[in-house]
C-alpha cells in the first residue's frame, strides 16, 4: 500500500465524517428507575409496642365508658338518686307521684305486721296536706348487707330534719338497676283532738267522723290514725266558732313508725260569751219562781216552818263561766254564784212571823252538747238540782 493510501486511511480513522444532527432527530435516553434500598423486615418488638399502644388506647376508652356509666348510674340509677327522686316529689307537692315510688304504698296487712293501726286513713296523703320541704341534701349512703341506708338532711318549714331510708334492689332495666324502699317511708300519726270533732292539718280540713272506722259513731275522745309522709311537717290546729288552738307542729322524720299527737282545743271568746249569757239568763229565769226551791235550778232555801209570803229571789252574783272539753261537747266547770232571798217565815211553834233576807251561795255546773250543724245546747245544773 502506498503512502497516500495510508494517509487516506489514517485520515478516515482519525477524523470521522461530519453528520448534520438536529435535536428532533435525537432519541431521548431511556429513564433509569430509582434504586430503593431494600426494606428491612419489621421487628417483633416494634409490633408488640404498637399493639401495646392500641391496647392502652382501648383500655382508656373502656375506662372512660365505665366512668361515664358510673356517673350516670350515680345520678340516675343509684339508691341515692332513688331517694332524691322521692323527696323531690314531696318538695314539689306531688303526693300522687310520691305514692307510686316502689315501696311507698302499704296495705292493712303491712301496717298490722308492723304493729301500726291497720285502719289508718289515707286522707293526708294528698298534695293539699303537704308542707314545703327545702334545702334537701344527701349526707351519706351506707351498705348494710342487701340494704342500702341513705341519709338526707332538709328544712321543713322552720325546722331542720334528718331522715334515714332503707333501700333494696328491685331488679333492673337493661344495664340500669332499679330500687325500692325496703321499709315504707310512710308513718302513722295517732291524733287525739279534744274540744272539737273538726280540725285541720296544714290547712286541710278534716272531721273525725270522716276518717274514723266508726264513721258517724266515732268516739269523740278516741284518737284517729292518719298515714303521713316522711319526711313531712304537719301542723294540727282547730279553728271553729266554738274552739281554737294555735296549732301543734309535728315533724314526721322516721319511716314506718307511730307518732302520738294530742291537741286540746280551747274555747273561743265568742263561745264563752254565749255560754255566759245563757247561764245568766237561765239563773235569772230561775229567780222569777216564787218558791223556796225553784224547779231544775241550782239554788234553793230550806226551812222547817211555814212561809207567810211568797219568796222573792234575786241573783246578786252571777258565776264566772269556765268550760273544758268533754267528749264531743263541753262541761261547764263548777263555779260559785250568790242568790238573795226575801221571804216571811211563820213559826209552827208560836205563830210568829219573821222576815228572812239572806244571801244564798250556790254552785253552778253544766253540760254543753254540740250538734252536727254546729249549734249547741246548754244545760245548767248544780249539786242540788234534781
Amino acid at each position: 500500500m502506498d503512502q497516500g493510501a495510508l494517509d487516506t486511511a489514517a485520515g478516515r480513522a482519525s477524523a470521522p465524517p461530519s453528520v448534520d444532527v438536529t435535536p428532533s432527530t435525537v432519541a431521548p435516553a431511556p429513564e433509569q428507575p430509582l434504586i430503593q434500598p431494600p426494606r428491612k423486615p419489621r421487628g417483633r418488638g416494634r409490633l408488640a409496642l404498637d399493639l401495646s399502644l392500641l391496647g392502652g388506647v382501648g383500655l382508656v376508652l373502656v375506662g372512660a365508658v365505665f366512668a361515664a356509666w358510673g356517673v350516670i348510674e350515680r345520678q340516675f340509677y343509684s339508691p341515692t338518686a332513688f331517694v332524691e327522686r322521692y323527696v323531690d316529689y314531696l318538695a314539689e307537692g306531688r303526693a300522687a307521684d310520691a305514692l307510686t315510688v316502689p315501696g311507698v304504698d302499704v296495705t292493712s296487712a303491712d301496717l298490722e305486721a308492723a304493729g301500726l293501726p291497720p285502719t289508718a286513713s289515707e286522707a293526708l296523703l294528698r298534695s293539699a296536706a303537704l308542707a314545703p320541704i327545702t334545702d334537701v341534701e344527701v349526707v351519706s349512703e351506707e351498705q348494710d348487707g342487701d340494704i342500702t341506708r341513705v341519709t338526707i338532711e332538709y328544712r321543713a318549714g322552720r325546722y331542720d330534719g334528718r331522715t334515714t331510708f332503707a333501700v333494696e334492689r328491685d331488679g333492673s332495666i337493661g344495664l340500669a338497676p332499679t330500687w325500692r324502699f325496703a321499709k315504707s317511708p310512710l308513718a302513722v300519726m295517732n291524733l287525739g283532738v279534744t274540744g272539737s270533732m273538726a280540725f285541720d292539718v296544714n290547712g286541710f280540713e278534716i272531721d273525725k267522723r270522716q276518717v274514723s272506722p266508726e264513721g258517724a259513731d266515732a268516739d269523740p275522745a278516741a284518737p284517729v290514725s292518719l298515714l303521713v309522709f316522711s319526711p313531712g311537717l304537719y301542723s294540727v290546729s282547730v279553728d271553729t266558732a266554738i274552739s281554737s288552738t294555735p296549732g301543734v307542729a309535728v315533724l314526721s322524720d322516721s319511716p314506718f313508725r307511730a307518732i302520738p299527737v294530742n291537741v286540746q282545743a280551747q274555747p273561743t271568746e265568742q263561745f264563752l260569751n254565749v255560754v255566759q249569757d245563757e247561764v245568766e239568763e237561765f239563773l235569772t229565769a230561775c229567780a222569777t219562781q216564787e218558791v223556796l226551791q225553784p224547779t231544775a235550778c241550782p239554788f234553793g232555801y230550806f226551812v222547817q216552818d211555814r212561809i207567810a209570803s211568797l219568796p222573792a229571789w234575786d241573783i246578786v252574783t252571777q258565776p264566772t263561766v269556765a268550760v273544758e272539753p268533754d267528749g264531743a261537747g263541753w262541761s261547764i266547770l263548777p263555779s260559785e254564784a250568790v242568790a238573795h232571798i226575801e221571804v216571811d217565815i211563820r213559826s209552827i211553834f208560836d205563830g210568829k212571823v219573821r222576815t228572812v233576807s239572806e244571801d244564798v251561795p250556790f254552785i253552778v255546773k253544766g253540760a254543753i252538747t254540740v250538734r252536727p250543724d254546729g249549734n249547741v245546747t246548754i244545760v245548767v245544773t248544780g249539786p242540788d238540782t234534781n
